[in-house]
């Protein structure tokens, strides 16, 4: 199955028409490039796309037929748009939770301040801005300029604010993460990182992320939560930077009032994470699930108990660190995409990777996190946290799926309908089944000390 494309184009307050359907040769619903190339050939004028109105068919953020609303930045060729009496009712009104990225004035006033900030930091923007993805968790721009091209990305309220969590890091390793050129409020400007996505890595590309992902955590946990005042880092900033030093507005959704927690990044140590699980159980997730599996899903979290005595620090924690979010060109990756970021147990990092790998790439991902941790932590059991997490795990991501449910419109919400059940499902498939380069390695650990497992 494929994409197909409709869109209704629409030029400030005045509704134009619609145009489609068309295929497009990306199937993915949040990848814009494709949708405004088709539709600029079609009008004959440079558009933007605004946010998704509609899906019929499809899953998983992919295929099907997608509806868009889509802003036309000069007069469409005559001709080229089917005038209908009634648009959708998505297209009046307006929704508390849109993101400023899905708004024609909001995108303008984002566009604009790139382009000023730019400026200021002498690399004006030298040719037409790229629009590359656009949906609730995030905008994301190319913007052309003389130096090279610069990346725009805009994230909702509840992500993380990625320029905290990028200038902590690089900190301890300036080039685990991309350059920072300026920042406002959930917005980042940074410099492209050459190479490829490592989607398919190899063993030496999966090993040295874990290496470098471990020792920057390592050196993170040693210096205590608390990030530098202003969030920035010299260290981090180009020639004639614009990095502002402080980029204020109201905290994420989820993250800690604890005075300790890195300003703009989510407490989610151990404590905080069991009461985010319970208030899933007892409240969305009751219409979606069997009460034995609630029953079980609380009965998992007891497993935090035991995670705690395998002696891994707290640390700055990626949350989503999986081979999409590293670049190469052959060097040691480098890490993007720190929307999820936060602070708490390392290992949800050291387990997102397997996701993405076959078997044998994961033992691999698993013996280097876990020699990585041992090497800078002797006393501790990381090859335990590992299997004790695998479930632990899935249930963190249905937490932060229900989050992203919570916090965006209702036109939105395909993207990620069903995903924290789903995810809570897993884990109790996890639990019972645990994977065997996990369950391998701890010599039956995990099972001891009344294992959950075996209640789920």
């Amino acid at each position: 199955m494929t994409r197909t494309v409709s869109a209704w184009v629409s030029a400030g307050d005045e509704v134009l028409g619609v145009v489609g359907p068309f295929p497009v040769d990306i199937p993915w619903w949040s990848e814009a490039a494709p949708v405004v190339d088709r539709l600029e050939k079609l009008l004959g004028v440079p558009v933007l796309v605004l946010r998704l109105l509609d899906v019929d068919g499809g899953e998983g953020g992919r295929d099907g037929h997608v509806t868009y609303h889509v802003e036309a930045l000069g007069p469409p060729v005559p001709g080229t748009l089917e005038q209908r009496a009634v648009a959708p009712d998505l297209l009046v009104g307006d929704e508390v939770f849109r993101s400023p990225w899905a708004r024609a004035d909001g995108l303008r006033e984002l566009l604009g301040w790139a382009e000023e900030t730019l400026a200021s930091a002498g690399r004006p923007v030298t040719g037409p801005v790229e629009q590359r993805r656009t949906w609730n968790l995030a905008g994301l721009f190319r913007l052309p300029t003389a130096r090279g091209p610069v990346w725009l990305k805009a994230t909702p309220r509840f992500a993380a604010d990625e320029a905290a969590a990028i200038a902590a890091f690089a900190r301890v390793d300036t080039g685990l993460v991309p350059v920072l050129i300026g920042s406002g409020e959930r917005r980042v400007l940074m410099e492209h990182v050459p190479g490829v996505d490592c989607w398919q890595p190899s063993a030496e590309t999966v090993g040295a992320a874990m290496e470098r992902i471990v020792a920057a955590q390592a050196a993170l946990a040693e210096q205590g939560p608390t990030c530098p005042g202003d969030g920035s880092s010299p260290s981090n900033r180009a020639e004639g930077s614009a990095l502002p030093g402080s980029r204020g507005g109201p905290s994420p959704a989820g993250a800690g009032d604890d005075p300790a927690s890195p300003s703009g990044v989510p407490d989610r140590r151990i404590p905080g994470l069991v009461s985010a699980v319970h208030a899933l159980l007892d409240g969305p997730a009751v219409g979606e699930l069997t009460t034995q599996e609630l029953l079980a899903a609380r009965e998992l979290t007891r497993r935090w108990e035991l995670l705690t005595e395998c002696g891994l620090p707290d640390t700055l924690v990626h949350g989503d660190f999986h081979p999409g979010n590293w670049r190469s060109d052959g060097g040691p990756p480098v890490v993007v995409d720190f929307a999820d970021a936060h602070w708490g147990h390392p290992v949800l990092d050291g387990l997102r990777v397997h996701d993405f790998l076959p078997g044998s790439g994961r033992a691999v991902a698993a013996r280097a996190w876990t020699d990585a941790w041992k090497a800078r932590v002797p006393a501790s059991d990381p090859a335990r946290a590992l299997a004790l997490a695998e479930p632990l795990a899935l249930l963190t991501y249905a937490v932060r799926y229900q989050e992203f449910l919570d916090g965006i419109e209702p036109s939105e919400r395909a993207y990620h309908e069903g995903d924290p059940a789903g995810a809570i499902r897993a884990a109790l498939r996890s639990a019972r089944n645990p994977s065997p380069y996990l369950a391998s390695s701890t010599t039956g650990s995990v099972s001891s000390s009344r294992s959950p497992s075996r209640a789920s």
